[in-house]
């Protein structure tokens, strides 16, 4: 009634048969997880790279060389004024830039205005920046849409 293993009861050499080490590696669970990470990462890719969201005016200027790692400063339609994503008020700002920038005034400083603000706003905030001795503060716009449109630009840049 009882099934026995070889090795067990005489019928085999001494070797025991009953288990063996499994030598293939089974991949199934690894590509599963492998498909889980790749659609966590398509799905977190996109939010990463968002910053403060802003309406940008469209331009037709030519793009300028775009640099490593800028530091953006962003005004909203509300005069709101953001350096990277801080929210700051204009009379901090320069603290903050300087601290950012460890003291350099020849950063790269782009500047995005959505195009409902008001012209006298964009003008304080780069005022203030020339003001503290940064030499590179530049615009960005969108380029247009239709066909060769690539998506935002920097337009141009005040230098002293």
């Amino acid at each position: 009634m009882g099934a026995q293993l070889a090795g067990k009861g005489g019928h085999g050499r001494g070797r025991r048969r009953g288990y063996r080490a499994m030598a293939d590696i089974n991949m199934t669970p690894f590509i599963d997880v492998m498909l889980v990470l790749l659609i966590v990462f398509m799905v977190a890719a996109p939010l990463l790279t968002v910053g403060v969201p802003v309406d940008l005016p469209k331009t037709n200027a030519a793009p300028l060389e775009a640099q490593k790692d800028p530091l953006f400063v962003t005004v909203q339609s509300d005069g709101r004024v953001y350096v990277q994503e801080t929210a700051v008020e204009t009379a901090n700002m320069v603290p903050l830039l300087i601290a950012v920038t460890n003291n350099n005034p020849d950063a790269r400083i782009l500047v995005r205005g959505d195009a409902k603000i008001a012209y006298g706003k964009m003008l304080e905030v780069m005022g203030t920046m020339s003001a503290a001795g940064f030499k590179k503060v530049g615009l960005v716009a969108e380029m247009p849409s239709g066909p060769g449109a690539t998506g935002p630009r920097v337009g141009g840049s005040a230098q002293r």
